[in-house]
């Protein structure tokens, strides 16, 4: 504890006298200032103890008194000593009077006792309150050392909660709650998910504090992490603001936390490039070999039914979905939850902001997950129907969301943009098979125009959207071409007929009735076309050129 005017009042050598204020004696003395100035404020900070002989004051004088003891105390001057026995033998009445109408603590100092005495007695309480709190630090941080190297993060949580006396929470980059002390704080610390996200849009390292008086308790929130945005955060609830000795907690709990972030993204990275060689073996039909070199690093996640994700950023090149992509996977950049935080903002990277939701949603759920940077894409191995494949869903599913409330002028640069191909499950032994299957799902997604398409739908769906392609309107076009040109000059409806007489399967009656003429004229007409073509339609291959080719034409 700061020393007070009570503990200079009943300091035994001080003698000193309390002749008003006697209710506020409890106020912290933060130093003890001499001045016989006439007005001193100016040179005051707030918190000090003054001390004076009115060498320059007319003590006597009730409205000089009113004036002067009512600008000490709106400058924060927390008591007033005076010294009798030098100028006046006692305290002038309109100073006691001044005072006590102010509620400005006003203590009688006897001649014997000099103002050195006091400042002396004030330092050395300081002295000793600051040696008590930075002792009480460094034992502090001796026990958040102890429990964060046997207990992680949560025993580091604790013991800090402990210090402080309140709570204390530690959240990931994306801003959710990773671990709580004590647990009845956990509903207090989710609410504060949108602060953390502000407080990572800032550069590090960055703090702010949340609550105050009007609500249930005082928050401070720290970024932690060395790079320029923050891998996590942590937040400590109290019910006052921070003394120095569990400011010093605080600020130890931020230098473990921040080592252990630094110590897991080396981690992390190792675990990568084991990711990487373990993918490659997959891909190659190797799933013995790959759950040697995984051993228990990926769990059971080899040996149940999982699926393949394959990412990559909608800017990039359609040459990359190369027929036989997986014969080169190759580890780049480490994606990270920290390069997620790094990115910041919808301008980020938006594979990194991928696999940072899909890693967080293995971390909470307890989930084993396998996510390896190929190049400029990103490829996820999950467990099927796993909270990081439904996370992966969630996330592109914003993305669709804020593609659709975008404002049409923006430029497409300005937002993020991310094709996603999800395979169907598959075993290890079908790793291959999967992979492929992602990425023929990511082909489709980018040219529909879409974030996420999964394998699954395609083979259930209808062939005829894949129909909606440049590429193949404009083969349409050119194969039916000849037929059009014939139409447009009035001699017959050649178009409407090939479409009829191919719905019907070929059946002369049903399509001539169709079109309402008769089926003479119908098998005219078949012969046209098969001339103006050049084809048979009697080739199975032809007819489903042209049809395809038809049902091409009519979607645009």
């Amino acid at each position: 504890m700061p020393p007070t005017l009570a503990s200079l009042v009943h300091h035994s050598a001080l003698k000193l006298t309390v002749r008003a204020g006697e209710d506020r004696l409890d106020v912290p003395v933060r130093w003890a200032h001499v001045s016989e100035l006439a007005d001193p404020v100016p040179y005051m900070e707030g918190g000090e103890l003054l001390l004076i002989t009115a060498l320059k004051l007319d003590a006597e004088d009730p409205e000089a008194m009113r004036r002067y003891v009512k600008r000490l105390a709106g400058a924060g001057v927390v008591g007033l000593g005076f010294a009798i026995g030098v100028n006046y033998d006692e305290i002038p009445k309109a100073l006691v009077d001044a005072a006590e109408e102010e509620g400005l603590p006003l203590l009688e100092v006897p001649r014997r006792t000099p103002f050195l005495a006091i400042s002396k007695a004030v330092s050395a309480a300081i002295a000793a309150d600051q040696y008590r709190a930075v002792t009480a630090g460094f034992a502090a941080q001796r026990e958040l050392t102890k429990q964060a190297l046997n207990a992680g993060p949560e025993g580091l949580l604790a013991a800090l909660a402990a210090q402080v006396d309140g709570w204390a929470s530690l959240y990931d980059a994306s801003g959710a709650v990773v671990a709580t002390a004590p647990e009845w704080a956990g509903r207090r610390a989710a609410r504060l998910t949108a602060d953390v996200e502000r407080l990572r849009d800032r550069p590090a390292p960055a703090s702010a504090v949340v609550g105050g008086p009007e609500t249930e308790d005082r928050v401070e929130l720290h970024s932690i992490g060395t790079s320029r945005r923050p891998r996590a955060a942590l937040a400590v609830g109290t019910a006052a603001p921070l003394g120095t000795a569990e400011r010093y907690a605080v600020h130890s709990a931020i230098a473990l936390l921040t080592l252990t972030t630094e110590r897991s993204r080396s981690l992390h990275a190792a675990e990568q490039r084991i990711g990487a060689a373990v993918l490659r073996m997959l891909l190659a039909g190797q799933p013995d070999h790959a759950r040697a070199v995984a051993g228990d690093l990926y769990g059971g996640l080899l040996d149940a039914p999982f699926r393949v994700i394959v990412a990559e950023s909608a800017s990039a090149s359609a040459a990359r979905a190369h027929a036989d992509g997986h014969a080169r996977v190759q580890p780049a950049k480490p994606v990270t939850a920290a390069a997620t935080a790094a990115a910041g903002g919808s301008g980020g990277d938006p594979l990194a902001a991928l696999a940072e939701t899909v890693e967080a949603a293995a971390a909470r759920s307890g989930e084993a997950v396998l996510v390896v940077p190929e190049g400029e894409r990103l490829v996820v191995l999950a467990g099927d129907g796993s909270a990081a494949v439904a996370a992966c869903g969630e996330y592109a599913a914003g993305l669709e969301a804020g593609r659709a409330a975008a404002v049409p002028e923006q430029p497409a640069g300005d937002q993020d943009e991310l094709v996603v191909g999800l395979s169907a499950p598959a075993g290890p032994i079908a790793a291959a098979a999967a992979y492929k299957q992602a990425e023929q799902a990511l082909s489709v997604a980018r040219r529909r125009g879409r974030v996420l398409v999964e394998h699954e739908r395609l083979a259930s769906g209808s062939v005829l959207p894949l129909l909606a392609d440049d590429a193949v309107r404009a083969f349409a076009d050119g194969l039916l071409r000849a037929l059009y040109e014939h139409d447009a000059t009035g001699r017959g409806d050649l178009v409407a007929s090939l479409r009829a007489w191919l719905s019907r399967h070929g059946q002369w009656d049903a399509a001539a009735a169709d079109l309402g003429v008769h089926r003479h004229t119908l098998r005219y007409r078949m012969r046209r076309v098969e001339e103006i073509l050049g084809r048979s339609l009697d080739d199975p291959d032809v007819r489903m050129e042209l049809w395809l080719a038809l049902k091409a034409t009519s979607t645009d």
